[in-house]
């Protein structure tokens, strides 16, 4: 199975091909950035296809995080995707970054509980907690800041994501101590390809998994009277 995996939801610009029949990740980058996604994206594509040596036409499938993440990041990377797929005539694999964040721990330990948190602004996370067997006892979801932290604190379980600082310095006094706290702001770009090699769903058309509205709102007093 050979797989090229995008990332461009949080903050970092990535990309990495997979062979699992070879020597695994051929080839990966991955760049920290909160802005210009969309200039560096398909430089870092073609940089990591040509370390592969690899045509598109040559892979069986792209991977994906459609989010949750920045509303502007997720729609830079599903639309490579799909540009992509249709120009290679290759499925899609879609894959949420709170399971990217959470794929390195849950493949060490399935039988512990761990949440994946992502910062959504305003005192809010998205969320997933996911329990024995990465079976997902709460989906994908956009919660309080108090309600994660609730959650967190409920039985022994281990905290990954851009979120886990809030949580961490939200935690009650005296309480029992997480049994991690992980703060990378965005997900490995190799396990992206890995969960990507795997999935048995895949689509021609990803689309963004938003969770939230954005911060953005029209300006009324600046639009123009249609005529």
């Amino acid at each position: 199975m050979r797989v090229l995996a995008i990332d461009t939801a949080l903050a970092a610009c990535s990309a990495a091909v997979l062979d699992d029949e070879r020597e695994g990740i051929l080839a990966h980058q991955s760049r920290p950035m909160e802005r210009g996604h969309a200039e560096a994206i398909m430089p870092i594509i073609a940089g990591v296809m040509n370390e592969a040596d690899l045509k598109f036409v040559e892979l069986d499938r792209i991977a994906v995080t459609i989010g949750p993440g920045s509303f502007t990041g997720l729609r830079v990377a599903v639309a490579a995707a799909r540009g992509l797929a249709l120009a290679a005539g290759k499925p899609v694999v879609a894959l949420t970054t709170l399971a990217a964040f959470a794929a390195p721990y849950i493949a060490a330990d399935d039988t512990t509980l761990l949440l994946s948190a992502i910062d959504a602004r305003n005192d809010q996370l998205y969320i997933q907690l996911v329990g024995r067997g990465g079976r997902a006892i709460i989906a994908p979801r956009l919660a309080s800041l108090r309600e994660a932290v609730r959650i967190a604190s409920a039985a022994p379980t281990r905290i990954v994501g851009s979120g886990a600082g809030l949580i961490q310095a939200a935690w009650p006094p005296g309480g029992p101590p997480p049994l991690l706290f992980d703060m990378t702001t965005a997900p490995d770009i190799d396990w992206v390809a890995r969960l990507g090699a795997v999935a048995l769903e895949t689509t021609a058309h990803p689309k963004p998994l938003y969770l939230s509205h954005p911060d953005a709102r029209p300006q009324d007093a600046f639009r123009l009277a249609r005529r």
